[in-house]
């Protein structure tokens, strides 16, 4: 009999053995994608479970379909839907425009308060890259899903309401900055320190359960001091006073060299030091994306801010192959709410023609089910991509890069991922 997931007391998932866990399949390439995706879980669950695990899908509906079927784009029913059974996945959604909602994807992630982005950014051996070594590449972006530019306050110039705050800012709070004032448009960055610390909290939980070196807070604090740099300032602040033992922090770092009286250490001599924690650094957002390419074997976990993670998710997924592979999750640790997504657009006029690339439906289902703690599934899966694409059996995003490359629609990828698990 299928169940709902809950959220236990002691602040753990109860997954059933046979859950009950909505899906909507998406707009333009959606159907297609999801129709593929789902059969590699099926048959990835079945293979590591022998029948005793199965899921129920629940098919809800948002974007395009939902407002022709109900004249709306995204439905009480489906929203209550994902509140109720907690996991969800979904494949991408047409942003209306012209009015009405102004992404569904937002509408989604504050409503369930889904605070974290979670972009882990891996390579697959046989990927077509642009990057000399982009099996250097291993990180995962924790990206605050709630705040900065997510927030939406924004006022166009010439509206009351620009004037208004205009004339505050310059009259009452003696602003200079503001060049020219009757043709600015203005846009307020909100950033919280319970926002900040609760998605940095996440990210260093992560790094510790799953033994990984370091965590990276990515800001802009050197010109937006109080908004980004506090960001990192109370990541610090929340790592020395949660998780002493367990990490060891750069500015730790630089009270034992200053007590000690030691000169400027190199980074073996910082390592041992610490002595196996978790490091806990921080870079500035532009300097990040340099060392990015650079020197990504030096990053692991990635902790930033809305706009800052927005950027870092794709430009770090391009340099494994692109978004078309790239899974993406939005988590709330502590309701347990997660919808797990396509993190690509819907690209309408390839729509029912069976040939793109499902990779990221297939490896968003991946962190679903390692969420749900069914991790022999989910490296069956990740097995089973890996294998397909080294075999150059891939879609045509990548057979057009690829040399001596075996074309195959959407569903024949599926059927190639199910054969390699």
């Amino acid at each position: 009999m299928a169940e709902k997931i809950i959220m236990g007391k002691e602040g753990k998932l109860q997954v059933p053995n046979n859950p009950i866990i909505p899906f909507i399949e998406g707009d333009g390439i959606g159907p297609d994608i999801w129709k593929a995706s789902v059969r590699v879980f099926d048959a990835a669950i079945k293979k590591a479970y022998g029948g005793s695990k199965e899921i129920e899908w629940l098919k809800v509906l948002a974007g395009e379909e939902a407002f022709i079927k109900t004249g709306e784009w995204m439905p009480l029913a489906t929203m209550q839907a994902f509140k109720d059974y907690l996991i969800s996945i979904k494949g991408p959604l047409t942003t209306p425009v012209g009015g009405g909602i102004r992404s569904l994807n937002v509408a989604l992630r504050q409503e369930l308060d889904l605070y974290v982005c979670l972009r882990p950014i891996k390579y697959f051996e046989g990927t077509p890259s642009p990057m000399w070594q982009p099996e250097k590449v291993n990180m995962t972006i924790f990206r605050e899903n709630t705040e900065d530019i997510y927030a939406g306050i924004e006022f166009m110039t010439g509206t009351p309401e620009a004037k208004k705050l205009l004339t505050f800012l310059m009259k009452e709070m003696d602003v200079k900055k503001i060049r020219f004032p009757e043709t600015t448009s203005i846009g307020i960055k909100p950033i919280s320190k319970e926002g900040s610390e609760r998605l940095i909290r996440a990210a260093i939980q992560f790094a510790i359960n799953h033994k990984l070196p370091s965590v990276t807070l990515v800001h802009k604090g050197n010109i937006m001091k109080y908004t980004e740099g506090a960001f990192k300032n109370w990541g610090y602040e929340l790592a020395e006073r949660e998780f002493a033992g367990e990490v060891y922090t750069w500015q730790q770092w630089e009270r034992t060299k200053k007590e000690s009286g030691e000169a400027v250490a190199n980074e073996e001599m910082k390592i041992s030091a610490i002595g196996g924690k978790v490091i806990i650094k921080d870079a500035i957002a532009d300097n990040f994306l340099q060392q990015a390419l650079l020197a990504p074997q030096d990053y692991s976990v990635i902790a930033t801010l809305n706009l800052n993670g927005d950027y870092i998710s794709d430009a770090l997924a391009a340099q494994v192959g692109g978004i078309g592979i790239a899974p993406g999750a939005n988590i709330n640790y502590k309701t347990g709410h997660a919808v797990f997504e396509a993190t690509h657009g819907t690209a309408p006029r390839f729509a029912n023609t069976n040939t793109m690339n499902p990779s990221s439906v297939i490896l968003s289902g991946v962190m679903m089910l390692e969420y749900m703690g069914w991790r022999d599934a989910a490296e069956l899966i990740t097995n089973g991509v890996a294998k397909t694409i080294r075999n150059k059996t891939v879609t045509i995003d990548f057979y057009n890069l690829m040399k001596a490359a075996t074309l195959l629609k959407t569903s024949e990828f599926a059927d190639e991922v199910i054969k390699n698990l």
